[in-house]
């Protein structure tokens, strides 16, 4: 994320270490709360996370024997764990043309990418696996998850195309195509500004009742409120389409404010009624400790609506 970039491509900016080990732990925290545990399988296995205690029955490994149960009601007893595994993320990058505007500090793309590298810094950890699609510039991309770096370096490999093209897979069929590869429970971290057509809550609904889904919105300021600027041309980088507008008159930029704000309440509305985690970015300020906080915000608040072992176990186990 220290890479040199010519001026039209600022990258997503400068990264404090202390920021990165503050999201590190933050990102962690909030996988960890999506699948309980480190990560928790329906199962019961080799794990830390206890699942029952019962009485002992030849063939049990009697490693596993609860001297304090066995001492208390004078019989043996074993330690039933619930089982780990690793983590399976995947990350849905929109690298469509819109998300190469920017009028404040950098463009969308920058803070997409941004936010994909912290993702993927923390999602590659401990054996756990990143798989990455790209949508929105021709067919969608789809890179298979892989452990550790490999996951890191497809990673960088797809934030590193250009994007732009217009005939690209809409993200709703980018959703459904998650829906279908990513069987096993994992972490979906949808990275996109979600202009457009609103084809991707349905499949949104399908994924979240299986995975653990972040929706991570970019936004540029100017994309919300036009300025008394005078005649302006406003092209949609999608579609090409053209458009002529008076700023200077007061009752056009009041329409497209309200208009603004009227389509971005029904993607919050849409994202929410999924069920779906959801979090806005601006390509204004720092979007990096605006991430953190989210998610150190959002693991506070399960961890105060859910603090028992045992409603753990059970989410793990689906019930």
């Amino acid at each position: 994320m220290t890479d040199e970039r010519p001026p039209h491509k600022p990258g997503p900016g400068p990264v404090p270490p202390a920021v990165l080990r503050s999201l590190d732990l933050a990102v962690m925290k909030r996988i960890e709360s999506l699948i309980p545990g480190e990560h928790l399988t329906p199962q019961t296995g080799q794990g830390t996370e206890l699942a029952m205690i019962r009485p002992y029955h030849p063939g049990d490994d009697v490693r596993h024997l609860d001297w304090n149960a066995t001492a208390r009601l004078q019989e043996p007893y074993v330690r039933v764990h619930v089982g780990e595994r690793a983590l399976t993320s995947w990350l849905v990058l929109d690298v469509s043309a819109s998300m190469q505007f920017g009028t404040a500090d950098r463009r969308k793309a920058d803070v997409a990418e941004g936010v994909a590298l912290a993702i993927g810094h923390v999602a590659t950890r401990r054996g756990n696996r990143l798989g990455v699609m790209g949508v929105g510039a021709g067919d969608t991309r789809i890179i298979r998850p892989r452990q550790g770096r490999y996951g890191l370096l497809g990673l960088l490999a797809e934030l590193r195309r250009d994007g732009g093209a217009p005939d690209g897979a809409t993200l709703g069929q980018a959703l459904k195509g998650a829906a279908a590869i990513g069987r096993q429970r994992g972490l979906v971290v949808i990275v996109s500004d979600f202009r457009g057509d609103r084809d991707w809550a349905a499949p949104l609904q399908e994924l979240r009742a299986r995975h653990g889904v972040l929706c991570v919105e970019i936004v540029d300021p100017r994309e919300q409120e036009l300025v008394p600027a005078g005649d302006l041309w406003l092209v949609d980088p999608e579609t090409g389409r053209q458009v002529h507008v008076d700023t200077r008159r007061r009752k056009i930029r009041q329409r497209f404010a309200a208009a603004a704000a009227a389509e971005r309440d029904e993607v919050r509305t849409a994202i929410r009624r999924a069920g779906a985690d959801h979090l806005v970015l601006s390509t204004a300020g720092d979007w990096l400790r605006v991430l953190a906080g989210h998610l150190r915000r959002s693991e506070a608040a399960l961890k105060a609506g859910n603090p028992g072992r045992t409603a753990a176990v059970n989410r793990a186990a689906g019930r």
